[in-house]
């Protein structure tokens, strides 16, 4: 290895015709070092994925060689220092959660909540397991708010907001006078066959759902809590610019990315959303803007899942071009996507993107219907909810951990508790369970590989970092972090070798003047 290495670095140099003689050691010194900041650049991207695996609990062991940064004999070590990421200090706060028991009074008027998958029974569930977890002990409890009318207006129309945001007096809401709104099966009120609408309470939660969300959001970005959990009812990421669908009327996290931009100047926020179903309504509001990195994954199947957008070649338009990621997996459910291909497509395109992005604060659309016990119709995905955790662990590691999860869909009590719990105790710094041996060595379904092939070449012009991914798109967890030290090791020992080797040259002269 070390006689390849040593080749590899000379190579640098000598691969260049040679100039007239007096000038050869100028430029030679000039190649040499522009060879080691590239290599310390390699070094330094290998680093910060070593950092982001360690904090989801996945340690990759790199070689003992000396750092570049302490080999002090160099000449270039002065004028081209090792950026070394600094570990970050301990909280001196802690996780914010927020949660509104109104957001509860956003039913069918049929009274059947068995008719209905997104209903009240949701969120009250979620936040009694945090409360006897014992987690939301260890949490600070905000109070949420109704957002305002301007707040809304920020991704909705101005029809939209008044329609939808506020509940005037209707006398009873004769449906064919008022073509927004159907009569459903059930005998209730919606807005399509599945979004339900109660004209005295739907407004209020809507609003209330938004509000505790910006509240959250606000308070972590500003340093007052680390991060965020926002237990709130109805979801947003279907909601349009003027159509509310898919249980959403505001779509509460695009608008909360917005008021960033607008109040604080936040420069740069990545949008994660692993949800089942496409956020439409999130990546029509940053299509074109290229301060807010969208980056959804969800089940595709070519379309045929809905809502039906989100497909991989959907990047964005105009100054937007390569800020909209759409890991769409398509193959439908044979077999279906579990934690192996979640961690994988992490691995090989969220967590490379978004490093590249290097968001100033991260904000998720956490759905959790992917999580097991969904049926095919909501879901029909075999994620486990404790991967959920090393999940959220992985996107603690950006924005100097400034985070904050919003929940979404997901319909199956007991899945979505699990999936609150992982989430909650991750960003609250607990140990995470280990993930299982068997999806260590698990490889990725071809399905899955083929998937996320079509992001990666829709991808890889805008995002460098994505271009060491494919070649472990096939490994199981365990051999790609094997190969990722060795590729480690490798790197780390030319380096060593060319800053060695170049400290025993002889001192460079100029040519005489003529």
């Amino acid at each position: 290895m070390f006689q390849k290495s040593t080749h590899f670095s000379l190579c640098l140099i000598c691969k260049y015709p040679a100039p007239p003689s007096g000038k050869r050691k100028i430029l030679q010194s000039n190649l040499y070092q522009q060879a080691l900041v590239l290599e310390q650049q390699r070094i330094h991207q290998l680093r910060n994925y070593q950092a982001s695996m360690e904090a989801a609990g996945l340690p990759v062991s790199f070689a003992g060689h000396r750092p570049l940064s302490r080999a002090q004999s160099s000449p270039a070590s002065a004028s081209f220092p090792m950026v070394v990421q600094e570990p970050p200090a301990k909280p001196r706060f802690t996780t914010g959660l927020v949660y509104d028991s109104l957001m509860q009074k956003h039913q069918c008027i049929c009274g059947n909540t068995t008719s209905h998958p997104e209903h009240a029974g949701r969120i009250q569930s979620i936040w009694s397991r945090l409360q006897e977890t014992g987690l939301r002990a260890h949490c600070e409890c905000i109070r949420g708010r109704k957002a305002s009318l301007e707040e809304l207006q920020t991704v909705h129309s101005e029809a939209h907001v008044l329609l939808y945001g506020t509940n005037p007096l209707r006398q009873k809401l004769d449906c064919s006078m008022n073509p927004m709104f159907v009569r459903l099966p059930c005998g209730g009120i919606g807005v399509d066959s599945d979004t339900i609408w109660n004209e005295v309470h739907s407004s209020t939660a809507a609003r209330l759902a938004v509000g505790s969300v910006v509240e959250l959001v606000f308070k972590v970005a500003t340093g007052e809590l680390k991060n965020g959990f926002a237990v709130v009812r109805p979801p947003g990421h279907h909601a349009e610019e003027s159509t509310p669908m898919g249980f959403c009327y505001f779509n509460s996290v695009a608008i909360a990315a917005k008021l960033l931009q607008q109040r604080l100047n936040v420069s740069k926020v990545l949008i994660v959303d692993w949800d089942v179903h496409h956020g439409n309504g999130t990546q029509q509001a940053f299509y074109e803007d290229p301060s807010v990195l969208y980056l959804s994954l969800h089940r595709y199947d070519d379309g045929n899942f809905f809502p039906g957008s989100g497909a991989p070649d959907e990047v964005g338009s105009g100054a937007g071009e390569g800020f909209n990621v759409n890991m769409a997996f398509t193959g439908g459910l044979d077999p279906p996507m579990g934690d192996a291909e979640y961690l994988a497509a992490f691995r090989t395109v969220v967590m490379p993107i978004a490093n590249e992005f290097a968001p100033d604060m991260v904000l998720v659309s956490s759905g959790f219907d992917v999580v097991e016990g969904h049926a095919p119709p909501l879901g029909g995905y075999r994620v486990t909810a404790k991967c959920f955790g090393y999940l959220t662990r992985q996107l603690m590691g950006l924005a100097g951990g400034r985070l904050v999860l919003a929940l979404e869909g997901g319909h199956d009590l007991t899945a979505i508790c699990d999936a609150s719990e992982a989430c909650v105790s991750a960003m609250l710094g607990n140990e995470l369970d280990p993930i299982p041996d068997e999806v260590l060595q698990q490889r990725t379904n071809a399905n899955a590989v083929r998937s996320m092939e079509k992001v990666i070449e829709a991808h890889s012009k805008y995002w460098r970092s994505l271009q060491r991914s494919a070649s472990t798109l096939g490994c199981s967890l365990s051999e790609a972090l094997r190969h990722d030290a060795e590729e480690a090791e490798t790197v780390s020992a030319m380096a060593s070798l060319s800053v060695a080797s170049k400290a025993e040259e002889e001192p460079m002269e100029e040519e005489a003047p003529m």
